[in-house]
């Protein structure tokens, strides 16, 4: 992945104007943290409301993007080279949200151990199998349930973002190396 830091002031001045010209209001790559994740929400929070979205549009887009920064925080298999792999750890990946059409796009990738990017095509291909109401029903059962010791709650956020997009979520899963898959979600409110 290249750093921005490498290239000309040039290059990041169109960059800019790319993600201008493609209605990016909001893109960050790098490692992620809980405090890094909260002051990215307050980013997205203003960033969203100068766009004069609805309050549940804003609802709706904003829980979204805090599941996609959580399950980069929680399951990136690309941790901080100065820290022990465990929960709280930075991780890596990136998320952006660009306004097209009316309605948000938000994208986040991040890699992911081979176990995890099975689980997650299993999960996200039954959630994109499902109507809204079943969608709406599977997530107030999983709200009732236990959550398993051995989760950090994916499913529950996968379906908060399932059940506030106005389309299936969309995903790839891409082979990185015999160990780690490439992971890409896009959900759009």
């Amino acid at each position: 992945m290249t750093m921005m830091h490498n290239h000309s002031p040039q290059d990041l001045h169109q960059f800019c104007q790319c993600a201008e010209q493609r209605d990016v209001i909001f893109y960050y790559v790098g490692y992620f943290s809980q405090p890094i994740i909260a002051a990215m929400a307050e980013a997205v929070k203003t960033r969203v409301e100068q766009t004069g979205a609805a309050a549940s549009v804003r609802r709706k887009l904003f829980s979204s993007f805090v599941e996609m920064a959580q399950n980069i925080v929680h399951y990136s298999a690309d941790h901080s080279p100065q820290t022990e792999v465990r929960d709280g750890d930075m991780r890596h990946g990136s998320v952006s949200i660009a306004l097209r059409n009316g309605h948000y796009h938000l994208h986040c990738g991040n890699p992911v151990q081979m176990h995890a990017a099975e689980e997650l095509r299993i999960k996200l291909e039954h959630l994109r199998a499902l109507t809204m109401d079943e969608i709406k029903q599977e997530y107030k059962e999983a709200l009732r349930a236990e959550t398993p010791t051995s989760s950090k709650g994916a499913g529950l956020g996968l379906l908060t973002m399932a059940r506030d997009a106005s389309a299936p979520l969309e995903f790839r899963l891409a082979p990185m190396d015999e160990a780690t898959m490439m992971f890409c979600l896009k959900a759009m409110i």
